[in-house]
């Protein structure tokens, strides 16, 4: 069995002043640094074969800081991105509730379909071992919707540097 432990990053400058990031790069906010460094805490006494990040900087900078103790390199992929609001992307997000959404942003079901290709390649690349992931919000829920054979809204929204296990 494949051991995938989710994580979503720490949080970011735009976490903050609640702009959507999409796949924007993002920066960690001091906060956001303590919150991964608390993580890398927790887990450095536990065995991890592989460390797996989302290629946005926000993520990155979070696995980097939680694999260090493991002394192990961060693997990047943009399967892991977070999802891409098209339009809407660097808008303040509290004014977005009753707008139209636009034709660019990425689709529940290309976003799915990202997620369940990204759970077949750890599976396929990483089978039996322990993996530890770092991702996003939105594209994290879509990974556990995929997972566990649930709807988006039934899966509840991760915090920053938040863990949950899969078994694959």
């Amino acid at each position: 069995m494949t051991r995938l432990y989710l994580v979503r990053h720490g949080e970011t400058v735009d976490n903050v002043n609640q702009i959507m990031q999409g796949q924007t790069q993002g920066q960690l906010t001091e906060n956001g640094i303590a919150q991964a460094k608390d993580l890398a805490k927790k887990m450095s006494g536990m065995r991890i074969d592989a460390f797996v990040s989302s290629d946005l900087k926000r993520s990155v900078d979070t696995c980097r800081i939680v694999a260090e103790p493991h002394g192990l390199p961060v693997e990047e992929t943009p399967l892991l991105r977070e999802r891409d609001w098209g339009g809407f992307t660097g808008r303040f997000i509290p004014e977005l509730k009753n707008e139209k959404w636009p034709d660019d942003v990425e689709s529940l079901s290309d976003l799915q379909d990202r997620a369940a290709r990204f759970l077949y390649s750890m599976k396929t690349k990483y089978d039996g071992k322990i993996i530890l992931a770092v991702g996003h919000g939105i594209i994290n829920k879509a990974i556990q919707a995929v997972h566990f054979g649930k709807t988006m809204g039934e899966i509840t929204r991760m915090d920053n540097a938040e863990v949950r296990l899969l078994k694959l």
